[in-house]
């Protein structure tokens, strides 16, 4: 390495990017595309359309914010869609046979918590890699959102204080929206100043290690598919109370959409690492990306090349970067 490598590699500057390459890269990558749909539609840059845009993409940035948890651990949950659409169907039901709304709201809260921790159990304990259990996980949570509602939509009707979860505002401003803003900055504030975001980060890094030196890491590591279904739960809600209906049909591809936003966020495939604003940049880049095609008149269809395309792009990235650092020493030691 040369003597100006060597200096600039040092300086603060050089420091922030390595830290931080991916974050910055997908900052640049969402201000372009919004700049893009901005000049080729007239109606992207109105105030409904970005309204619209954040109301749509609260549920995704609820789940994504679970979902980097899973990921730092070096896991994934693939089931996200399905647990969505099992609590979307179960609460239509029970809201439809007039149980009050904000019971409804906690009993589901608590059930997606059960689903999860039934899974991360399965992860944790039982050392079966999270990508079969969630597999699994994906086809059995679906397949009784399916058998509940025999595949018709359920309709929710006179509850209007279930409907201002998805379709209130404070302010002009979106409540999904802003449910979705306070599970992030809760989600940032426990990975960076918290004992166990710094437990997740460590699993991540190396689960043994983590258990040789005391940390409950099983607990830690079956805790945040627990996390994962209390956000797959909420979202499951707020889609409900959007659209005023429960379906089994809910959120299919969402699992996709989800682990696009957390990826090209920059949070490491491998575990050990992630980002919060990350995720919320790639949640609102992702959310963009859909909605300025539609504006464009293009399919709805070609979004899952775009989201795919994506997912593929960003893991190329993150494993060049991570390997980079890791060859070069920008990997703090």
């Amino acid at each position: 390495m040369s003597a100006y490598t060597e200096r600039a590699a040092g300086s603060p500057v050089a420091d922030f990017l390595s830290e931080h390459a991916q974050v910055v890269s997908i900052a640049v990558f969402f201000a372009v595309c919004f700049l893009f749909f901005s000049a080729t539609t007239d109606t992207f840059l109105t105030a409904g359309n970005i309204l619209n845009v954040l109301r749509q993409a609260a549920p995704i940035l609820v789940v994504a914010i679970a979902m980097t948890f899973v990921i730092i651990t070096g896991g994934i949950d693939l089931s996200v869609g399905s647990q969505v659409a099992l609590i979307n169907a179960v609460a239509a039901l029970i809201l439809a046979m007039g149980f009050p709304w904000p019971v409804v709201v906690v009993g589901m809260i608590v059930f997606g918590a059960a689903l999860g921790m039934a899974q991360g159990w399965f992860v944790a304990y039982q050392g079966i890699p999270s990508f079969i259990v969630t597999l699994a996980g994906l086809s059995i949570l679906r397949g009784f959102a399916l058998y509940l509602t025999q595949g018709y939509s359920i309709p929710i009707n006179n509850v209007p204080g279930f409907f201002a979860l998805g379709r209130g505002e404070v302010f002009g401003f979106p409540v999904p929206a802003l449910i979705a803003v306070g599970v992030a900055l809760i989600g940032y504030v426990v990975i960076a100043s918290t004992k166990y975001g710094r437990q997740v980060v460590a699993v991540g890094s190396n689960l043994e290690a983590a258990r040789r030196v005391g940390m409950p890491a099983k607990w830690i590591l079956s805790s945040v598919y627990m996390v994962s279904g209390v956000a797959c739960a909420l979202a499951g809600l707020l889609i409900a109370a959007r659209l005023g209906s429960g379906s089994s049909n809910a959120a299919v591809g969402f699992e996709l959409q989800v682990v696009a936003a957390v990826v090209l966020g920059g949070t490491s495939l491998m575990g050990g690492r992630g980002s919060i604003l990350g995720t919320i940049l790639g949640t609102l880049t992702i959310a963009v990306i859909g909605n300025g095609l539609i504006l464009m008149h293009i399919s709805p269809f070609f979004t899952q090349i775009v989201t795919g395309a994506i997912i593929l792009v960003a893991i190329w990235l993150n494993t060049r970067i991570f390997t980079t650092n890791f060859r070069f020493g920008g990997k703090k030691k």
